[in-house]
């Protein structure tokens, strides 16, 4: 199998009546496409009272070798996940404020996208041919490195160096070339 692989997905996002008196709309993504075809504008899918759901992008979901331990977590949840994340496209733009700006199946990539508190990131459940789909590559790239504790350095025992004695045999403020309170 490739160490790379990509699946286009479609997004679904929902625009959704506020409840708040500060806002008029809340935009959410709500669902995933699997092999969708080709999208740059949205597309009004499906509409009903004071809500809307839009196939707002296609993006490519990619899976690299080197991530498999974040795929791995992702699987072991009790409902692995596909993360979609929505930017300000800053423009202006009142229809759709947002852009559809990735799709990631690493929750460790997610966090750090939710940890800058700029961008919507939603947990969107993977279909059960997904979940096969990351399985199989995790099955045929995933090495488990085991764990190695690291030992700590006894620094007490350190060689004069440079015809000083070690700091660590040093006790008194004095022998560290500060002024001692004492005198």
């Amino acid at each position: 199998m490739e160490p790379e692989i990509t699946m286009p997905l479609g997004v679904v996002v929902e625009k959704r009546k506020a409840t708040s008196p500060w806002i008029d709309w809340v935009w959410k993504p709500v669902g995933i496409l699997p092999g969708a075809g080709p999208r740059d504008d949205w597309l009004e899918i499906a509409a009903g009272d004071g809500w809307t759901h839009y196939h707002a992008a296609t993006m490519p979901l990619s899976l690299h070798h080197t991530d498999t331990e974040a795929y791995v977590v992702n699987l072991s949840d009790k409902q692995p996940s596909v993360y979609t994340v929505l930017r300000d496209k800053e423009d202006g733009d009142t229809e759709q404020p947002y852009r559809v700006f990735m799709v990631t199946a690493s929750p460790f990539e997610a966090q750090d996208l939710e940890d800058a508190g700029e961008d919507i990131v939603e947990r969107i459940p993977m279909p059960d041919g997904l979940i096969a789909w990351v399985r199989d590559f995790v099955d045929a790239h995933h090495v488990e490195e085991p764990f190695k504790k690291r030992k700590r350095h006894d620094f007490r025992d350190e060689p004069e160096k440079f015809g000083k004695e070690p700091i660590f045999g040093l006790t008194r403020q004095s022998d560290l070339g500060r002024p001692n309170d004492d005198q």
